[in-house]
C-alpha cells in the first residue's frame, strides 16, 4: 500500500503538516492483519486498489523515450560541429560559425528549465504517463521538422531564426523527459532496487547515443557536396521511427501507484512548483549543484569531436571513438545502478566526480597527440567507467530527494537549472581553447571544476538508497530492510503490494 496523507495524520490539503510527518516517521502505521477495523478504516480498505508496480515495463517506457532524446542530442551535436556551422552560420572566420554553432545547441538547455517548470507542473497535476506521451510527440516532431529547414544560402537569416525555434522546442521537450521518465520508473520501482530500475532511463542514452552513430557515421563519410547537400537530413528524419515504437509502448503503461494515490486521496498540490521552493529549496540547491556534471557529457561528446578534428583526427574516427565508449556504457550504467543500491547513492556519485575531474585531463591530452588507440583507452576510462558512475545513478538520486506530490516538478527543476552548464559548456570551452600543444588545458580545468562543484553538492545530499518510497524526501527518512513490503514496520504479517512483470 502506497502512503496516504491519511495514515501520517495530517489532513489532505495541509502539505506542511503532511511534510513534518513524513519528516518524523520512520514506517508508515498501517494496521496488522488481525487488528479490528474501525469503520473508518474499513471504508478505506473497500476503496479500489492503487495500479501494479510494473517496473520493468516502466524501465523500458524511459529507456526508450530516453533513447529518442539522447538520438536528437547526439545527431544534433554532431550536425552543430561539423555541418551548421557552414549551412546556418556562414561566416569568414571558422571559429565565429563554430561559436554560433554551438550557441544553437546551447539554446535547447535555455529552454529546458521553462520545459520543467511547465511539464513538471501537469506531470505532478495530470500525471506522469498523459506528460511523457506529450513530450515524446514534441521531441519528435520538432527533430523531423529541423530535417526539412533551408539553408542559409536559400533564405539568409531566417534559416538559423528557424533552427533555433525548433531546437527551443526540443528543449522545452526534454526539460521534463529524464525527470518524467526517472520519476515514473521510481515510483514502479520496489525499495533496495530503484538504482537498478532506474538506471535504464540513462541506458536509452547509450541506445541512443548508438542509433546516432549507426545512422550519422555513414553519413558523414559522404563527398561534402552530398553531406551538406540532402546527407545530414537523414537523421533527422529518422527519429520519427523511434517516436512511434516509445509512443506506443507507453501508452500501454499503467499510471504510478504513487500519484494514482495521491489523487485518490486528493494529495495532488495546485500549484507544485510553488512548494518546491518554499518547502524543498535545499534539494533544489543540491540537485542543480549536482547536475554541474553533465558538462563532462557535453565536453566528451560534443566539444571533443569538433576539437579532434581541428588538431588532424579523423572526423570518422573521432565520431566511432566518442560513440564506442557510450556504446559500451550500456552494461556499465546498469552495473552503477545496482552498486548504488547496495553501496548507496552518494557513494557512487563521489566515486565517478572525483574520476571524471582527473580523467578528462588525459582524454583531452590524448586528443591533442592524434592517436586514436591512446584516445579510445582514455574515453573508455573517463565515458565508460567513471561517468557511468553519475549517469547510472542520478536519475533515482534526484528524483528521491522530493516526495510524491512534487516530485516531477521537484527534479525537473532542479535538475535542468544545473544543466544551463552543460548546454553552454561546448561554447565556453571554444572560446577558452588557445592554440599550441597544451591549448586543452583551460577546458580540462574547467570541467574539473564541475565535477568538483558536484561532488560538493552530492555531500549535501540525502542517501535514499535504502528509504522507503513513501518517505522519499524527508530528512529523517530511515533506512529499511528492503525484503520487507515498501511500508510495512517491523513485526506485522506481510501485506505487499502487487508488483508485476
Amino acid at each position: 500500500m502506497p502512503w496516504r496523507l491519511s495514515h501520517l495524520g495530517a489532513p489532505r490539503h495541509d502539505y506542511p503538516r503532511f511534510l513534518e510527518r513524513v519528516q518524523g516517521h520512520s514506517h508508515l502505521s498501517v494496521p496488522l492483519a488481525n487488528e479490528p477495523v474501525s469503520r473508518e478504516k474499513h471504508m478505506t480498505s473497500t476503496k479500489a486498489s492503487p495500479p501494479a508496480m510494473t517496473p520493468r515495463r516502466a524501465a523500458t517506457a524511459a529507456l526508450l523515450g530516453s533513447a529518442l532524446e539522447y538520438y536528437d542530442f547526439f545527431v544534433y551535436g554532431a550536425a552543430a560541429a561539423l555541418v551548421f556551422n557552414v549551412l546556418f552560420f556562414p561566416s569568414g572566420d571558422p571559429a565565429v560559425a563554430l561559436i554560433g554553432s554551438f550557441a544553437t545547441f546551447a539554446v535547447g538547455y535555455v529552454a529546458r528549465p521553462v520545459g520543467a517548470m511547465v511539464m513538471g507542473h501537469f506531470g505532478d497535476r495530470l500525471g506522469r504517463k498523459k506528460v511523457m506521451l506529450a513530450t515524446v510527440v514534441m521531441m519528435g516532431a520538432a527533430s523531423f521538422s529541423i530535417g526539412c529547414l533551408p539553408t542559409f544560402d536559400q533564405v539568409g537569416l531566417l534559416a538559423p531564426a528557424l533552427l533555433v525555434v525548433l531546437r527551443v522546442v526540443q528543449g522545452f521537450s526534454a526539460g521534463a523527459e529524464s525527470a518524467g521518465a526517472s520519476t515514473l520508473t521510481v515510483e514502479h520501482s520496489p525499495v533496495g532496487r530503484r538504482g537498478f530500475f532506474t538506471s535504464f532511463v540513462m541506458v536509452g542514452y547509450a541506445v541512443g547515443c548508438s542509433l546516432a552513430t549507426i545512422v550519422f557515421l555513414p553519413v558523414a563519410l559522404l563527398p561534402a557536396e552530398h553531406l551538406y547537400g540532402w546527407g545530414w537530413r537523414v537523421p533527422f528524419w529518422l527519429s520519427a521511427v523511434v517516436v512511434v515504437i516509445t509512443y506506443y509502448v507507453r501508452s500501454h503503461l499503467e499510471e504510478t501507484p504513487v500519484f494514482a494515490e495521491a489523487k485518490e486521496e486528493r494529495a495532488v498540490r495546485k500549484l507544485p512548483l510553488s512548494d518546491v521552493f518554499k518547502y524543498h529549496w535545499r534539494s533544489v540547491i543540491c540537485v542543480a549543484g549536482a547536475s554541474l556534471m553533465a558538462a563532462m557529457q557535453t565536453l566528451f561528446a560534443v566539444f571533443s569531436l569538433s576539437y579532434g578534428t581541428s588538431v588532424g583526427v579523423d572526423r570518422s574516427a573521432m565520431l566511432a571513438v566518442i560513440s564506442g565508449a557510450i556504446a559500451l556504457s550500456v552494461f556499465t550504467l546498469p552495473a552503477a545502478g545496482y552498486l548504488s543500491d547496495v553501496i548507496g547513492r552518494k557513494r557512487t556519485m563521489l566515486i565517478s566526480s572525483v574520476g571524471c575531474a582527473v580523467t578528462i585531463f588525459g582524454y583531452l591530452w590524448a586528443i591533442s597527440t592524434t592517436d586514436v588507440l591512446l584516445i579510445g583507452v582514455s574515453a573508455f576510462i573517463n565515458m565508460t567507467l567513471f561517468f557511468s558512475c553519475y549517469n547510472g545513478v542520478w536519475t533515482s538520486f534526484f528524483a528521491e530527494q522530493f516526495p510524491a506530490p512534487v516530485r516531477f516538478t521537484g527534479m525537473a527543476v532542479s535538475n535542468q537549472l544545473g544543466n544551463l552548464l552543460a548546454g553552454f559548456a561546448p561554447m565556453v570551452a571554444a572560446m577558452i581553447l588557445v592554440p599550441g600543444p597544451s591549448g586543452w588545458l583551460p577546458v580540462a580545468i574547467f570541467g574539473a571544476v564541475a565535477a568538483g562543484i558536484a561532488a560538493v553538492a552530492v555531500l549535501g545530499m540525502r542517501e535514499t538508497s535504502k528509504t522507503p518510497t513513501e518517505l522519499l524526501g524527508g530528512p529523517r527518512a530511515q533506512p529499511t530492510n528492503p525484503k520487507r513490503s515498501l511500508d510495512e514496520p517491523a513485526g506485522t504479517k506481510r501485506t505487499v503490494q502487487a508488483v508485476t512483470d
